[in-house]
């Protein structure tokens, strides 16, 4: 597992960013979407991407694994894209495929940036994460 936070974006689907986030929750992980408004709000078929952004180290709770703290650009229902964080597991992280070339990462980092974040989206929506 490195703690070394890599520079890259990682693209996942609907099924595999719910899987990150039961991973997240079974953890404790305080950066995260539960999994049921995920699924609820999410696009089925669409590809998020995952940014790292910092090393998280709990060193008050010495029992908490590194994370890396990512941003996440997600294609909810409606077809609109917003972002929010999660935390990640750096050897969870490593196992999904390194798969965009140089201009699409580009690309992604542009949109995040233009991106409203999930709370924003679900107080103008009324779909808000809620606990869970």
């Amino acid at each position: 597992m490195r703690p070394d936070l890599p520079r890259t974006v990682r693209a996942v689907g609907t099924a595999q960013l719910l899987s990150l986030a039961r991973e997240a929750a079974a953890h404790g992980f305080s950066q995260r979407l539960p999994a049921g408004w995920l699924r609820e709000h999410l696009a089925p078929e669409a590809t998020h991407y995952l940014v790292p952004t910092l090393v998280q180290r709990l060193t008050h709770r010495a029992e908490m694994p590194v994370q890396w703290r990512c941003r996440q650009l997600l294609t909810v229902s409606t077809g609109e894209q917003v972002w929010g964080l999660i935390d990640i597991l750096p050897g969870t992280f490593d196992t999904i495929p390194e798969i965009l070339d140089a201009a699409s990462k580009k690309n992604i980092i542009s949109r995040l940036g233009s991106a409203v974040t999930v709370a924003a989206w679900s107080e103008r929506t009324g779909h808000g994460p809620g606990a869970g």
